[in-house]
């Protein structure tokens, strides 16, 4: 793996100067390797004399290791330590100590203190401190940088949910103010139709609402996954039976072709999801008249699940956009389709959960066929999902 090389600043505050030129002897350019972390660093190292040199030096610029010395003519290393407290400054804090009493650690620690170095010391038990020090840096670091994408990514998402919930409330909004106002007419069958699109617009959002508690369960991991040898040919049934209706309004015939032995370790409300969204986008982005075909088949402990329908079908570039949340192709076909963007980014999740990997393909007025593979592993493997319980 290539290693990410990054500049650590550290400044030494202390009042000797051999040991300020020693330190910079054996730091100054000094490089480490965090091979673990991707990472390597270079050092950087300044000196200075005095607790207050280092504080007025501070309000303009930080490093990222301080190398303090305990005992300084003037504001001592504690002193330091409290100023930067006050100021809300956090810094990676080694103290250089001759005589440190007990007391004056626990006070130093709690002050922010990150390790001690006792004096005297050589360049070898000088690197080795600041080799953990710098792996601090490294990891906070990355906390920092993980939580500002995470952020990113809620932000992103509330922003998306905001836009898909907008739509179908503005169309209710709609629909009652002219029912309200009566502009349609008198009776109640000249609102039948407003009525109806208020339910259809009702029920997007439901199955958003559903489709989001689905995603973020899977994703959090809550509650308690309750594994168990399953047949899937039953669990494809039932998914088939809840798309019945929805498909013979449109003239869909759907197909299963399961193997008789179709077994495999899995969490039934997980399989039912998975089932439920493959069928469900095969029915929905179909052409009336048309053909669902799920089959399945089981090698060892694998499991092959190969849905195809005779739809409308995406081009390749549109298939790359498909499995993340929100992601709907937009276009002329799919204009009026409902659908909530999350569905197949929630069988992609499960398939995950389940070692195993889902591929797409498709061609436009002609169809899609997704193919899911999963891994069986039965309830004694100890390797991770889907066998250990949350």
């Amino acid at each position: 793996m290539n290693e990410t090389v990054n500049t650590v600043t550290i400044w030494v505050v202390d009042d000797e100067p051999g040991m300020c030129r020693g330190a910079v002897r054996t730091l100054g350019g000094w490089t480490d390797s965090f091979s673990d972390l991707g990472e390597k660093i270079v050092c950087n190292v300044l000196s200075m004399g005095s607790g207050e040199e280092f504080l007025e030096r501070i309000a303009t610029e930080q490093p990222q290791i301080l190398l303090l010395d305990g005992k300084l003519p003037g504001i001592d290393g504690i002193g330091v330590l409290e100023q930067l407290h006050k100021r809300g400054i956090s810094l990676v804090t080694i103290m250089i100590t001759a005589y440190a009493t007990l007391d004056k650690a626990v006070e130093a620690t709690k002050l922010g203190a990150y390790d001690f170095l006792a004096k005297p010391f050589t360049p070898e038990e000088l690197r080795y401190a600041v080799h953990k020090a710098a792996r601090n840096v490294i990891l906070t670091r990355k906390a920092r940088r993980l939580e500002e994408e995470q952020r990113k990514v809620r932000f992103n998402f509330i922003s998306v949910l905001a836009h898909e919930l907008k739509s179908p409330l503005g169309a209710i909004e709609g629909y009652v103010n002219l029912i309200r106002t009566r502009q349609a007419g008198e009776t109640l069958a000249d609102y039948d139709h407003m009525i109806e699109r208020v339910g259809v617009r009702i029920n997007g959002m439901r199955k958003l609402i559903g489709d989001l508690l689905d995603l973020t369960r899977i994703e959090a991991q809550t509650g308690r996954r309750e594994l168990a040898t399953l047949d899937l040919r039953t669990v494809a049934e039932s998914s088939a039976e809840l798309q019945k209706e929805a498909a013979a309004q449109r003239g869909i015939s759907i197909h299963l072709k399961l193997g008789s032995e179709l077994f495999m370790t899995a969490d039934s409300s997980e399989m039912e999801m998975l089932f439920n969204n493959l069928l469900s986008n095969a029915v929905k982005y179909n052409r009336d008249d048309g053909n669902v075909t799920l089959s399945g088949v089981k090698s060892g402990k694998h499991v092959r699940l190969i849905c195809a329908d005779t739809g409308i079908g995406m081009t390749a570039e549109e298939c790359k956009r498909l499995f993340r949340e929100f992601s709907r192709i937009k276009n002329e076909k799919t204009r009026s389709i409902p659908g909530s963007g999350l569905g197949l980014s929630i069988v992609n999740k499960i398939v995950t959960l389940y070692h195993g990997s889902i591929t797409v393909s498709s061609i436009p007025d002609e169809g899609t066929t997704f193919t899911v593979e999963l891994e069986d592993r039965n309830l004694n493997d100890s390797d991770g999902s889907p066998s250990d319980a949350a």
